[in-house]
């Protein structure tokens, strides 16, 4: 399990400032069972830890010679810099399963894609699974070589998950699908021809009212 040693900090927005320019992140832990604390933790071990754990994976904290299995959350960076600015750890209860949201990996190729020209659709990139903290998965990899035709889907009822571990959402809801090149072509054409047929319906209107003749005069011409 990844580690990361922090530290008690004090708050104030001045002391946060000069925290970041020491390479320190200001942070909260906090949980069902833990008193909420303003920590600190070095930016790069956050960086790391986050890249190898991301937000469902446990990893360990260690302040004041304890340690305390979190999950990472609320990483917030700065819109600009994208550098990190502040971070949540949260403690959970191990005895009782909680919800998080995993990342989707796609793995291989579709033969569908890759033999018959079609264009690969991703249509859920993370789904949500309840567990025991220590049961959550880092990500759920698919592979998409099973993709042959464009027939071929991946559901959410499809995905393989870790013992204990149950994937919430729509059975039916497709992840992943591939589409023949046809269908692009005539989604993109399909506004043009509306509007082609649109004109010819009104010029064949008014060859129809110019053969007919003979129109009703109007009252105006009547009159004279």
């Amino acid at each position: 399990m990844t580690n990361i040693t922090a530290k008690i900090r004090e708050t104030g927005e001045k002391n946060n400032s000069e925290l970041r320019e020491k390479g320190l992140l200001p942070a909260v832990l906090y949980g069902p069972k833990t008193e909420s604390r303003a920590i600190a933790v070095d930016t790069k071990e956050l960086q790391k830890a986050y890249k190898e754990a991301g937000e469902s994976s446990l990893i360990t904290l260690e302040l004041d010679k304890k340690e305390y299995p979190v999950l990472i959350h609320d990483l917030q960076a700065d819109p600009i810099s994208g550098q990190p600015v502040h971070v949540d750890f949260y403690q959970p209860d191990l005895e009782k399963k909680t919800e998080a949201s995993i990342p989707i990996i796609l793995d291989g190729e579709a033969p569908a894609v890759k033999a018959l020209g079609g264009t690969l659709y991703k249509n859920v990139s993370e789904v949500e699974v309840k567990a025991l903290p220590n049961n959550l998965p880092r990500e759920i990899r698919i592979d998409i070589s099973q993709l042959n035709t464009f027939e071929d889907h991946i559901k959410i009822k499809d995905l393989k998950v870790g013992e204990g571990v149950e994937v919430l959402g729509e059975p039916e809801e497709i992840i992943v699908s591939v589409s023949a090149p046809e269908d692009v072509e005539e989604e993109l054409s399909r506004p043009v021809e509306e509007k082609v047929e649109e004109v010819e319906k009104v010029e064949k209107e008014k060859k129809e009212e110019a053969e007919e003749g003979g129109e009703e005069p109007k009252e105006e011409e009547k009159k004279e």
